[in-house]
């Protein structure tokens, strides 16, 4: 008879809190749908190391400050828990908010686009009403940079997450707002939002992380964005976890022919911070924009591990990731473009560009190229780079303080991402999130 998970913790001990028992009491907890997926997940996180020095792909981590010991999965919302007040100013009301996992509230959709079959639910709720696109799209494509062990963790212990499917040719005009939300000390949350949009269809996704309290708290998170022929997602992604936390995220996007992706991720919060994004350019005419902006303060850690596939001919990638660095904080970006043996008349280009406010601020890029291909065209560079001085005088001259310089000059070196961004209304909310955690 196989071992049960139990008998197998003397030869494979689990980290920190995340024990073969405290997986079988999640698993009396989670829809039996899901029984059989999961316990593949929790097998693999068991089996895999954890990351070392040694690791090319862990290269420049803090590696002691990834621990697990504390963190509670599963935890319970206390009475009444909501979300922590959002500082997302748009229109839209969320859609979806969860707090440690679990809905906490729903907005309904507007009748006209549920009546053109437009679909935004919990992913427990899609596996009634969508079960063969969940199967399909779920966490579908095999983490490639590095944090294998923590995507199997996640796959192990989600309690639940956001389903968006926008059928064919419907185009949604306001975003799809989701609100992810942690409460309590030492708290375990492992939010997940994928999407699905469907051929020459449009839509906006907002995903906003953030603390209801200050405690240190563990996000292990996850989206999937899948873009059908034609079809055009805009997806953000808000990260302001409480600045004690430990954060890490994965994104996996796929590209199909003629789609357009654009994803901006704001790393505003947490400790330590990992984010790890996927790009996958599967048809001719896929287009994929990857953008990121991070204000990085005291002495945390922002570490970015990013890869563009380009597996077909006339594809384009474009990545532009911007960090501002202040006080003792590090960050770390790891880039590489792949372009595959067919994908001829590839486009891709890289950039990584590093605002460093404080001499005692470090930032390390590793960018790189993969190219199999003979008719390319691709780029790549990284800069770094102290405030111009004119800049600097000009500044203290007037009088201006020395925090609403940084604030003045941070914002200066952002605008030509948050330029991109075509919703006005989105870039002014980014806007008001950065001024807000740089007040604090």
């Amino acid at each position: 008879m196989a071992a049960s998970l139990a008998d197998k913790a003397v030869a494979t001990p689990a980290v920190g809190s995340f024990t073969p028992e405290a997986f079988e009491r999640h698993l009396s907890l989670s829809p039996s749908w899901w029984h059989e997926r999961k316990r593949a997940a929790y097998a693999r996180f068991e089996s895999l190391p954890m990351p070392s020095r040694t690791d090319e792909s862990w290269r420049f981590s803090n590696i002691s400050g990834i621990k697990l010991e504390g963190f509670v999965p599963d935890a319970a919302n206390a009475a009444g828990t909501k979300a922590a007040q959002v500082a997302f100013s748009l229109a839209a009301e969320p859609t979806l908010t969860f707090v440690n996992g679990r809905l906490a509230s729903t907005n309904p959709l507007p009748a006209a686009l549920v009546a053109k079959g437009v679909v935004v639910c919990t992913l427990s709720e899609a596996a009634q009403r969508n079960p063969e696109l969940l199967r399909e799209h779920f966490m579908a494509q095999p983490q490639k940079l590095g944090s294998a062990k923590f995507a199997a963790l996640h796959e192990a212990f989600i309690v639940d997450g956001a389903f968006v499917h926008v059928p064919r040719g419907i185009e949604i005009e306001e975003p799809i707002v989701l609100i992810h939300s942690a409460a309590g000390a030492g708290t375990a949350v492992f939010p997940h939002t994928l999407v699905i949009a469907e051929e020459h269809s449009k839509v906006t996704v907002v995903d906003h992380f953030l603390s209801n309290d200050q405690f240190g708290q563990f996000a292990c998170g996850a989206n999937d964005l899948y873009a059908g022929h034609g079809a055009k997602i805009t997806y953000t992604a808000a990260q302001c976890w409480s600045l004690e936390s430990l954060s890490m995220q994965f994104n996996s996007t796929v590209v199909r022919r003629d789609a357009r992706v654009q994803s901006l991720n704001l790393h505003l919060g947490a400790k330590q911070a990992r984010h790890e994004s996927l790009s996958q350019l599967q048809a001719p005419g896929g287009f994929s924009e990857m953008l990121a902006l991070t204000v990085a303060s005291g002495a945390r850690e922002f570490d970015q591990r990013t890869l563009q596939i380009h597996q077909a001919p006339n594809t384009k990638s474009d990545l532009l990731y911007k960090n501002a660095l202040l006080d003792k904080s590090r960050t770390i970006f790891s880039g590489l473009i792949v372009v595959d043996p067919d994908a001829q008349k590839t486009d891709a280009y890289q950039s990584n560009r590093n605002l460093m406010l404080s001499e005692d601020a470090e930032s390390n890029s590793l960018p790189g190229l993969e190219i199999q291909a003979n008719d390319v065209r691709c780029t790549h560079g990284s800069t770094s780079a102290p405030i111009d001085a004119d800049q600097a005088f000009y500044l203290k001259s007037r009088g201006i303080p020395e925090e609403a310089a940084n604030e003045l000059l941070i914002f200066g070196f952002f605008e030509d991402v948050l330029s991109r961004l075509e919703n006005e209304e989105l870039h002014s909310a980014i806007r008001n999130l950065i001024r807000k955690r740089m007040g604090k």
